[in-house]
C-alpha cells in the first residue's frame, strides 16, 4: 500500500494495541482505545473517565475533578502511540520493541472546563510537524462535543538500547 492510500485509510486501535505500542499500564494509561486514526496526520483518542480512578481519592474527595495534568498525558499517549505506529509501518519486523516516547513540550495550555468520573473524553490530535524522531501536535480535549482542554504537545520517538555490563 502506498503512503497516500495508508495517510487516507482510517483506522482504529483497540486496548490490546495500545498496549504493545505504548509503555504505559494502570494507573497511568490515560488512553483506552483510538478512533479514527488517520496514518500519523490525525486521530481520535477516547478515555472513560471511571470513579474508581486513583487520583479522585485526593483531587478532591467530595468534588472529583480530572487533573489537568492528566488531561495532557492523555493527549501525548494519543499522539505517541500515531507516532509509535507510524515508525512501525516503516521498520522491517513487527519483532522489533517499539521505542519509548519522551514528553518534550507543553504550550498554549488552556484549561476550559472539568471533567469527571462518567465523562468520555476525546482526545483530537492533529499533527503539526515532524522532524526526524520529533513530532509536533496540536490537541483539543472534548467532552459530549465540548472543548474541555487545548495545548500544543512536542514529544520524541528514542529507541530503547540493551547496557552493556
Amino acid at each position: 500500500m502506498d503512503d497516500a492510500a495508508t495517510s487516507n485509510t482510517l483506522e482504529t486501535y483497540d486496548i490490546l494495541r495500545l498496549l504493545r505500542a505504548l509503555p504505559h499500564r494502570y494507573p497511568f494509561l490515560l488512553v483506552d482505545r483510538i478512533i479514527e486514526a488517520k496514518g500519523d496526520e490525525s486521530c481520535i483518542g477516547i478515555k472513560n473517565v471511571s470513579m474508581n480512578e486513583p487520583q479522585f481519592q485526593g483531587h478532591f474527595p467530595e468534588r472529583p475533578v480530572m487533573p489537568g495534568v492528566l488531561l495532557i498525558e492523555g493527549m501525548a499517549q494519543t499522539a505517541g502511540a500515531l507516532c509509535i505506529h507510524a515508525q512501525a509501518r516503516g521498520s522491517a519486523s513487527e519483532d522489533i520493541k517499539p521505542p519509548l516516547v519522551y514528553f518534550m513540550t507543553i504550550d498554549k495550555a488552556k484549561f476550559r472546563k472539568p471533567v469527571v468520573p462518567g465523562d468520555r473524553v476525546e482526545f483530537h490530535m492533529t499533527k503539526l510537524s515532524q522532524r526526524k524522531t520529533m513530532w509536533w501536535y496540536s490537541g483539543r480535549a472534548l467532552v459530549d462535543g465540548v472543548l474541555v482542554c487545548e495545548a500544543e504537545i512536542s514529544a520524541m520517538l528514542v529507541q530503547e538500547t540493551t547496557k552493556r555490563g
